[in-house]
């Protein structure tokens, strides 16, 4: 009989919990960030524990969350934007880069890295997951942050 660990139940760590997002499709961005603080807020992150970062766009997320990261007091981030595809193939290189650039960061620092990067092919995809019928990926990225947060405590004990 083998045991299973989640993270789905148990004791958070104190500390912030950096939400990067991109001004880029603010609408959709807006309702991303709404979603991730207030599921934040439940698990008891404050606002003074969950600072709000604007960059640019979807490119510029991976060094801001870099230097999020490197802040001592910051135990997780959250990275949230949204690309939706154009006439040309330049959204399939921003999000790979943006998507490996993460995912390499987290795994390298040990600090857990939620990717909440919408990558639509249409803005009604977007609006769909950004609180639509398909739900709320801010959400759903802060879910995953909270998860891997107590995972993590409980590998530590």
């Amino acid at each position: 009989m083998s045991s299973e660990l989640t993270g789905t139940e148990g004791d958070l760590p104190r500390g912030r919990i950096a939400i990067v997002a991109s001004r880029y499709n603010p609408r959709i961005c807006d309702a991303l960030v709404s979603g991730s603080l207030q599921t934040l807020s439940a698990a008891g992150y404050k606002a003074q524990s969950t600072p709000v970062i604007r960059v640019p766009g979807a490119w510029e997320l991976p060094l801001v969350v870099k230097w999020m990261v490197d802040q001592p007091k910051v135990i997780a981030a959250i990275a949230l934007g949204c690309v939706i595809k154009g006439e040309t193939t330049h959204d399939e290189h921003i999000n790979r880069a943006v998507s490996l650039a993460l995912m390499n960061m987290g795994v390298e620092t040990g600090v857990p890295i939620a990717f909440g990067l919408l990558t639509c092919n249409t803005l009604e995809q977007a609006i769909h997951r950004s609180g639509g019928n398909v739900g709320n990926k801010g959400i759903e990225a802060a879910e995953a942050v909270l998860e891997l947060l107590r995972l993590g405590e409980k590998l530590s004990a």
